[in-house]
């Protein structure tokens, strides 16, 4: 008889593919134990939908194709508190109807990935187009006080090993998890090779195990309640009211509110070494750094390395977790350049949090585009050897 982890590899196929982003994305979720996927096809995500559509029959998995994105989101927490591991994936005017949701799994601590695949907008805008509209979006997009934690692959490899990584803090810390690409990484194709079991952790939700002394948000030493799936024999109660660790409605009490939002955001923030990934070109000697994320800084590597054969010190901050956004790494370079160029996809969303991480302490420059189009390598050489001499 074949073990799941051999059905999945028989599901995924050889070890060694040329696939497009979205591929990797349903790969890395089918990797991580993901067995429920709730969606609804939206360009230039569809494929990842597709992926799940075609490989979660074949490993006992279930896949369901929802009316709209609302529904989408709510059947994800509901399968998850079946104690399944659960994906959505979308693109911008999904990600704005999933918000609602989206909050209610963050007060209700449960775990789930969401997938967005950006594109231009507002509204549906350029849907084959790339674009990285929505990084604010995923910061405040939903109401309330709230962390979140949002992570930015580069490449077709990355998204899938990122969105292993992403299925493990949203068990480990539970709470949903963004993994944000757009469309043209979603749709490009590259090498992918599928990591052997044994060359990646997995992460399983802290489980509760005394049903006499259970308090469903009664949270552990790491601020994290362990979990009871409906149907455990656990008594559970989930709402998406402010409760007290019982999981009773205490909506009008202040000190019960406070109490439980305060440690809803310091389980995400207490646990920064565990989040926080970001890669770093020419550190040591930078004195004009290129502040990046997604697909941009794929060409601003090929920028730094041009532009230090011109005698320029250049070096390429990658930031790979958006939020919580890595503000001790962003002020620990702006100590030691004197700029900072930020080119992003969109009018500039990433650029405020960097300048408030820099605090006037080096010049930050934004370097924005949209329409689909990505950044050259001579426009952002150029913008590099007009920072050399502005002024610091």
């Amino acid at each position: 008889m074949s073990t799941h982890r051999e059905l999945i590899r028989r599901a995924l196929g050889p070890r060694v593919q040329f696939v497009q982003g979205d591929d990797a994305c349903a790969y890395g979720a089918v990797l991580a134990g993901c067995t429920f996927f709730a969606g609804y096809p939206i360009t230039p995500a569809t494929e990842v939908a597709e992926r799940m559509a075609e490989i979660l029959p074949r490993i006992g998995g279930c896949y369901i194709q929802m009316e709209d994105e609302i529904a989408s989101m709510g059947a994800l927490i509901g399968a998850s508190w079946t104690g399944a591991k659960v994906m959505t994936s979308t693109s911008g005017p999904g990600f704005s109807l999933m918000q609602e949701n989206l909050g209610y799994a963050i007060m209700t601590e449960t775990p789930c990935v969401v997938v967005n695949v950006q594109r231009s907008g507002p509204s549906t805008g350029q849907p084959t187009m790339g674009a990285y509209g929505d990084m604010m979006q995923a910061r405040w997009g939903t109401h309330g006080d709230h962390e979140i934690i949002m992570l930015c692959p580069a490449s077709v490899q990355e998204a899938l090993e990122i969105t292993i990584v992403a299925f493990n803090l949203s068990e480990q810390l539970r709470t949903p998890v963004l993994v944000f690409i757009d469309g043209e990484l979603g749709h490009m194709r590259e090498r992918l090779v599928i990591p052997d079991d044994d060359e990646f952790e997995l992460v399983e939700r802290p489980r509760a195990t005394d049903r006499a002394s259970y308090r469903p948000f009664a949270p552990g030493p790491d601020l994290v309640p362990p979990f009871a799936p409906f149907g455990s024999g656990f008594r559970t109660f989930v709402t998406g009211l402010t409760h007290n660790e019982d999981g009773l409605p205490r909506a009008s009490s202040a000190a019960v509110h406070d109490q439980l939002v305060r440690r809803l955001a310091a389980k995400i923030t207490s646990h920064l070494d565990l989040i926080t990934r970001y890669e770093e070109f020419y550190a040591d000697d930078c004195e004009i750094a290129i502040v990046a994320y997604g697909i941009t800084a794929r060409t601003c590597r090929d920028v730094v390395e041009e532009a230090r054969r011109r005698g320029i010190k250049a070096g390429l901050l990658r930031l790979i977790s958006i939020w919580p956004f890595p503000e001790h790494v962003v002020a620990r370079w702006a100590e030691r350049v004197r700029a900072m160029l930020v080119p992003e996809m969109n009018l500039g969303q990433i650029v405020h949090p960097i300048r408030e991480a820099v605090a006037g302490r080096c010049v930050v420059t934004p370097y924005a585009r949209i329409g689909g189009e990505l950044h050259t390598p001579a426009e952002l050489l150029e913008a590099l050897e007009a920072l050399q001499w502005q002024p610091a």
